[in-house]
């Protein structure tokens, strides 16, 4: 039993030797505000840049729909042999076969303005500019989401090194506790099992420090794959932002910032403006279209007399036309239309009673990590106290080793509590900015 007791001592003693400190604090790390976060995440971010190339696609397809309201130019070039012609003067009897060159030649330019074409350009014009408009809004609100996944570990983060500073801490402060016991069991005041338990102790808050640490460098990495850094690197966050107070305005104030700014609010309106442009667009099918036109042709021979001499001509004029089918083809199109429109105002509140619901959860997400943050903070100080009784009553022998690693463990669990709840804080605040439309 004895060698046993000496051969578990000796193990023990082996893990308290490892210590992972030194070679976490020789890691490259780097310091990376909030703000930077969300900057180098939005350049770096593979949807952004894809929402990008859409937003540019729009842009191209409105200069294509401005440019329809321009001249339509041709120039036409025609060359070719021409056959012997054959004239009968009396019926079909007698044909004749006069001199005819053997090379025709006709060069001819055109131009046609269109003047009225019942709104159909200008209705595909608005259509361009609304779809420009819709993948900017989808930008935004991918935009939204990035910063808020970015966000989360960002936070994580903040807990992750507050939890290894506050295990560091309590580390050195077990390690001078040991110190005691040991020399209390050297006076014969304890036995050795208590020097045993606070030696586990330590071993498991070093293990979980271990934990940490490695904590700590996967989600750096996976941050810095998303910011375009090397992997190796410790992000290293700005804790100044726990300090940082968070207040709550009224609830009615967030669902009217919400209506205004939400993006996928405006989303849906947009594409309810787009709806019904297209119901615009199908009854302007049915209007006349009027047009301006002018050409001039220079051709060899002179197409009546076969004269092998150049003929010039030009004309001006105005067409006009009526789509008389449309009246009749366009119907259901038109009805489709409408109905579409329809359905985009039904998504519209039907979006509204969705941000409601949004915003109240979060708003009480909130306004519940706030009060989770005030509570903590008189734990903290109650188990602060707690652990001070305890470490001085078990010094002086009036109360056992279980009541004071009850007590750090509870001191322990109070501090990273706080830090959680804080982070919360930060998180369900941004997620409310989220929820608005601002973030």
């Amino acid at each position: 039993m004895h060698i046993k007791t000496i051969h578990a001592a000796g193990m023990i003693g082996a893990i308290l030797a490892f210590s992972p400190l030194k070679a976490y604090a020789q890691e490259d790390s780097l310091y990376i505000s909030l703000d930077r976060l969300f900057e180098r995440g939005m350049e770096q971010n593979l949807q952004i840049a894809a929402d990008k190339l859409r937003e540019r696609m729009a842009e191209e397809r409105t200069r294509t729909a401005r440019a329809n309201r321009l001249p339509e130019i041709e120039i036409g070039l025609n060359g070719g042999f021409v056959g012997q012609p054959v004239v009968f003067e009396r019926g079909l009897s007698r044909p004749t076969r006069p001199d005819s060159p053997d090379w025709s030649q006709n060069y001819e330019v055109s131009l046609s303005q269109p003047l009225y074409y019942g709104g159909r350009i200008r209705h595909a014009i608005r259509q361009a500019d609304i779809e420009r408009e819709i993948a900017a809004l989808q930008t935004a609100a991918d935009r939204a989401d990035i910063k808020l996944s970015l966000l989360r570990q960002y936070l994580d983060l903040f807990s992750l090194y507050k939890q290894h500073t506050v295990l560091a801490r309590n580390i050195h402060e077990s390690e001078l506790r040991l110190k005691d016991i040991r020399q209390m069991k050297k006076e014969g005041l304890i036995t050795n099992n208590d020097v045993l338990r606070s030696e586990m102790q330590l071993t498991n808050n070093r293990l979980s420090l271990l934990e940490t640490e490695n904590g700590i460098r996967l989600t750096s990495q996976r941050l810095d794959i998303l910011l375009g850094l090397d992997e190796t690197l410790l992000l290293r966050p700005d804790t100044a932002l726990l300090n940082e107070t968070f207040r709550l305005d009224s609830y009615g104030s967030y669902i009217g910032q919400a209506y205004s700014n939400d993006p996928a609010m405006q989303l849906k309106r947009r594409q309810t403006d787009l709806a019904r442009n297209n119901v615009r667009s199908a009854c302007a099918d049915r209007m006349p279209q009027l047009s301006l036109y002018a050409a001039n042709t220079l051709a060899r021979p002179v197409s009546r007399t076969l004269a092998d001499m150049y003929n010039n001509a030009w004309n001006v004029g105005l067409s006009l036309s009526y789509p008389l089918s449309a009246l009749y083809r366009n119907k259901h199109r038109i009805n489709e239309a409408k109905r579409q429109a329809e359905l985009y105002v039904n998504a519209e509140e039907r979006q509204k009673q969705q941000i409601r619901i949004t915003v109240r959860n979060a708003y009480l997400k909130h306004s519940e990590a706030l009060a989770r943050v005030d509570a903590l903070k008189l734990s903290v100080k109650q188990a602060e106290e707690n652990y001070r009784i305890m470490r001085n009553r078990y010094l002086n022998q009036l109360a056992i080793l279980t009541d004071l690693l009850d007590a750090d463990n509870l001191r322990l669990n109070a501090e990273l509590q706080l830090t959680t709840a804080r982070t919360q804080v930060i998180y369900t605040y941004y997620e409310l900015q989220c929820a608005v439309g601002k973030l």
